[in-house]
């Protein structure tokens, strides 16, 4: 793929909707978490936790969901894929469907809360945004969140390396935080972004899992003596006394309000 494709090909035409089936236990085990703050900032000012209905869309194998499900909220997890969905450790306040983010099967103006965590990247953007108005409530909320991998810290630079080497350049590597549509779209207002800081803690199986978690990442790449060794030797130059390395994330969230 040249890199001019990389840099214009819409990651919504990559199949999305599959790309993550054979990923769905290393996605478990070593996806990041997110900052308690993002959580809060998410649902500050909404009203009481225990009536707010959230749709998570994308919401892979549950990780926003439970988050969100441990604050009080009612969620409704849409994800088209069936190994994602299957993986997902359950929660009482958690239900799984199958829809889109294009098409989500939700009624209108049915929920409080719209949330797409490291998601939103892979939707088509015009029909998504106008899915998301069509069953939000007048006024309701939007969050779009994205771990974005820390450039600044060496560790996860090194990370980002050799995962963007063994992707043969994957779009998706460079375009993670696609924010531009929800920056334009008539059917949201009042849009504001803040970010923070999280790290997540690693050993070596966990830092190899992480990368494997990668849609992206061919087979043939995750096979290969040269992506293990990598891996290794970066484990080796960062773990600290107890065996651990820390990848470092900047989480940006963006925050909308539906237009009536």
């Amino acid at each position: 793929m040249s890199q001019s494709h990389s840099e214009t090909t819409p990651l919504h035409t990559l199949n999305p909707l599959k790309r993550f089936s054979d990923r769905a236990e290393d996605y478990v085990k070593y996806r990041p978490s997110y900052p308690t703050d993002v959580i809060h900032i998410i649902l500050e000012g909404l009203d009481k936790k225990s009536q707010i209905f959230a749709a998570d869309i994308g919401a892979g194998t549950g990780i926003s969901s439970r988050l969100l499900a441990e604050r009080g909220v009612n969620v409704i997890a849409i994800e088209p894929n069936a190994a994602m969905r299957e993986a997902a450790e359950p929660h009482p306040l958690v239900e799984f469907r199958d829809g889109t983010a294009e098409f989500t099967k939700l009624g209108d103006k049915s929920v409080d809360l719209v949330t797409c965590f490291q998601a939103f990247h892979w939707f088509n953007p015009e029909p998504t945004l106008l899915e998301f108005h069509r069953i939000l409530k007048p006024s309701g909320r939007l969050a779009v969140v994205w771990n974005n991998r820390d450039k600044e810290d060496t560790l996860t630079a090194e990370y980002s390396r050799i995962v963007r080497e063994a992707s043969n350049n994957h779009p998706a590597e460079s375009r993670m935080q696609s924010v531009e549509p929800l920056l334009a779209t008539p059917h949201f207002i009042n849009i504001g972004e803040y970010t923070f800081t999280y790290r997540q803690q690693l050993d070596l199986t966990g830092l190899i899992g992480r990368a494997k978690s990668v849609s992206y990442l061919p087979n043939e790449a995750l096979a290969d003596n040269k992506f293990i060794n990598n891996f290794q030797e970066l484990y080796q130059r960062f773990c600290d006394e107890n065996g651990f390395v820390y990848l470092v994330y900047r989480t940006s969230v963006h925050l909308a309000e539906a237009i009536n």
